[in-house]
């Protein structure tokens, strides 16, 4: 190798060696707890939700999302069969659900429980009285089951 090549490698690693220095020299009072300035103050990236101003921007950002679709399903019972007893299954045929007569029917929202309610008939349709709206503290006790 020649000396010239030898003497840029050299001083790449002293470059390299400066660099490292420099950044571990900012890092250090990051460490001991010290903080610059600039990063004293916190960014001004989320808004404020205290005021008046705030309720009225919490209502614009509900606004936003009324008119998304949900899928609400209305759950007479469940049961469990094996692919044989489907496939056997006629019109005409019985198929046993876990809920007792006179049960309250449950009411999800995207798969959520939200609600209970009695089944009704209103001009030939059928609908749902909700009698008990699930609170969220008892939707979790019910999944923790």
């Amino acid at each position: 190798m020649s000396d010239s090549t030898e003497n840029q490698e050299n001083m790449e690693e002293q470059i390299s060696e400066d660099d490292w220095a420099a950044a571990m020299a900012e890092q250090a009072p990051l460490d001991s707890g010290s903080m610059p300035a600039a990063a004293a103050q916190p960014a001004d990236i989320f808004p404020s939700f205290g005021g008046n101003a705030a309720a009225a921007g919490v209502m614009n950002e509900l606004d936003m999302i009324l008119d998304i679709p949900v899928q609400i399903t209305v759950e007479l019972g469940r049961t469990k069969i094996t692919i044989k007893n489907l496939l056997q299954l006629a019109h005409g045929s019985v198929v046993e659900l876990d809920a007792m007569a006179g049960e309250p029917m449950d009411v999800l929202v995207n798969g959520t429980l939200i609600a209970q309610g009695e089944v009704v008939v209103v001009n030939d349709k059928f609908g749902i009285r909700l009698t008990d709206i699930i609170t969220p503290s008892e939707r979790m006790r019910k999944i923790n089951r």
